[in-house]
């Protein structure tokens, strides 16, 4: 069955979910080269709906036209068609016998740990991620050769039918709800209901043109409505089990009733997982930067904070700084004249006019800076950004004693001890700083427990990458749950993944070379100053939905235009 309206009524969901219960047992059957078959369309029908999807996007942010409609191409069908393609590459490694993780090279982690290297893996990545690796930490004790045994989670068990599962989508970025499905099918074989959150009501007829052909297998449907829709479809006796994308708030009401002290039994009778941000850091390990170093790092402060208006739960909402860092003050009035030359936004996501609100009472010094607000952390003042996910345009900065590498393990622990969440953390350390730490380096990124760490780039760009894990770093429960329990993404299946580490260049082409990094990449076109923006997303998106060298000149042209 096609859907063409959003499901709003109860009648409509049951109708739903009765047509995927159907479709969860057709999928159970179903062989990898069927599966493979049925992706291969959905990338299709994902490339064609691409044009509206970022539009509807674009408009139900209310983007002006210009270098920021890029975010919309870059983190809604661009991710969503790598994401596909690289499951479709894993499925299809299973169906000729090999292990999803085949051709991956491994090496020792600390704390007898195994990292899995998933960038770059082709020329392609290699010339479009040039200077960027990335790997995934499985959890300690587990060796190369049993990941790569057990590699493909549900992909291996052909007959499981993991039931119909509802996907709670988030209302921020596009992406997020239509690859949360996608590993919700591949992974644990769960078909799902996807409800849109309010904000992304706009989406509904790109978003069922995109996923058309999983619409009339019967492995998803769509629907639309508000907290009554949510409730009636978590306390559905056909629903098997739920993952949510949003805030701890709205996850205990789910699992616990709202007001609960979360004591006795859980009112919620089905299995959760869960991904709601926290309060990411940026660390910036002290070091001799020239002036241009400091103009850069300081778009990319700019961007981890107010990237999407700052509506992004992996958003760095904590700078620490070392208090005996000559440049800091010198870094600090950097990054204000970056956010003053920011173009002005409004913030679209509802509640943030509180939650800012919220950021200058507590801060009643904070300074407001085109419409952004920077706040002052210490001792004498209020520690609620610490605590408080604000989810929008406030940036707060801290500073903690040391330099070097006595520096970096105070700010590792300051983050794991201080901050609420453990979805991402990101690091800024120049290449020669980095060195000078030799293996204690590894050792302070083991001991940062966070589940993705970017080492000179946003963590958030482990989002892009299908390979890497996205979620909480693994210990979380109902009771305390943080920034989450469990992972999507994850494209090469692998079991028992502890986090994802992304690691980029100091410096941006070709101050790359002369700083001795081995790295082709102009300023990334996610930094909200890349003036290339959309020109780069778009022709990314293009070259996610037919791979081809010929549209790489295209891509660069654009890239180092930013």
């Amino acid at each position: 069955m096609t859907m063409t309206n959003p499901a709003t009524t109860e009648g409509d969901v049951d109708t739903a979910v009765d047509d995927l219960t159907r479709g969860a047992r057709r999928w159970a059957v179903m062989g990898v080269t069927e599966r493979i078959t049925l992706l291969e369309r959905t990338h299709r029908a994902v490339a064609g709906a691409a044009d509206d999807w970022a539009a509807a996007a674009i408009a139900a942010k209310g983007i002006p036209a210009g270098p920021l409609e890029g975010e919309e191409w870059m983190s809604g069908p661009y991710a969503t068609l790598t994401g596909i393609s690289a499951i479709i590459g894993s499925l299809k490694k299973i169906a000729v016998g090999e292990s999803p993780a085949a051709g991956l090279k491994t090496r020792p982690a600390p704390g007898h740990r195994t990292a899995f290297a998933v960038l770059p893996t082709d020329l392609f990545e290699f010339n479009l991620f040039n200077g960027f690796t990335a790997e995934v930490w499985l959890e300690p004790g587990v060796t190369a050769d049993e990941a790569r045994r057990t590699a493909g989670l549900g992909a291996l068990r052909l007959g499981e039918n993991g039931g119909v599962g509802l996907v709670l989508g988030a209302g921020n970025v596009s992406a997020i709800g239509p690859l949360d499905v996608l590993y919700e099918l591949i992974a644990h074989n769960r078909v799902s209901i996807l409800k849109l959150n309010p904000t992304f009501a706009g989406l509904t007829t790109a978003y069922e043109s995109a996923f058309k052909p999983l619409i009339d297998a019967d492995v998803l449907r769509i629907v639309n409505g508000g907290a009554e829709v949510g409730r009636y479809l978590t306390g559905h006796a056909g629903i098997d089990h739920v993952h949510i994308t949003g805030s701890s708030v709205t996850h205990d009401a789910i699992v616990w009733g709202s007001g609960s002290d979360k004591t006795g039994e859980p009112t919620l009778d089905k299995p959760i997982t869960s991904e709601l941000g926290g309060v990411s850091p940026i660390i910036v390990v002290p070091g001799e930067w020239d002036d241009e170093d400091l103009r850069f790092q300081a778009e990319h402060v700019a961007t981890q904070r107010f990237h999407n208006c700052g509506h992004n739960c992996i958003g760095g909402q904590v700078l620490i700084l070392s208090e005996t860092w000559p440049q800091k003050e010198a870094f600090l009035a950097e990054i204000r004249r970056v956010v003053a030359g920011l173009p002005e936004r409004t913030s679209w996501y509802p509640g943030t006019e509180a939650k800012t609100a919220a950021a200058h009472a507590a801060y009643p010094d904070a300074e407001d800076i085109n419409g952004r607000t920077l706040v002052q952390l210490d001792e004498s003042t209020s520690q609620a950004a610490l605590t408080t996910e604000y989810f929008g345009p406030v940036l707060a900065h801290t500073e903690l004693p040391g330099v070097g590498l006595d520096f970096l393990r105070a700010a590792t622990a300051f983050a794991n001890d201080e901050l609420d969440g453990t979805l991402g953390a990101s690091m800024i350390i120049a290449p020669a700083d980095r060195k000078a730490m030799g293996p204690a380096f590894d050792e302070a990124v083991a001991d940062l427990h966070y589940g993705t760490i970017g080492i000179n780039v946003w963590s958030a760009v482990g989002f892009l990458m299908p390979a890497l894990s996205w979620g909480a770093y693994p210990g979380n429960t109902l009771h305390e749950v943080g920034s989450g329990i469990g992972i999507v993404h994850n494209a090469h299946l692998l079991d028992k993944v502890e986090r994802s580490i992304i690691k980029g260049p100091f410096r941006p082409f070709p101050r790359s070379i002369a700083g001795g990094e081995i790295a082709l990449s102009p300023k990334p076109a996610w930094f909200v100053t890349a003036r290339s923006a959309k020109g780069v997303a778009e022709r990314l998106t293009r070259f996610a939905a037919r791979p081809s060298w010929g549209a790489l000149p295209g891509i660069f042209n654009q890239a180092f235009r930013a």
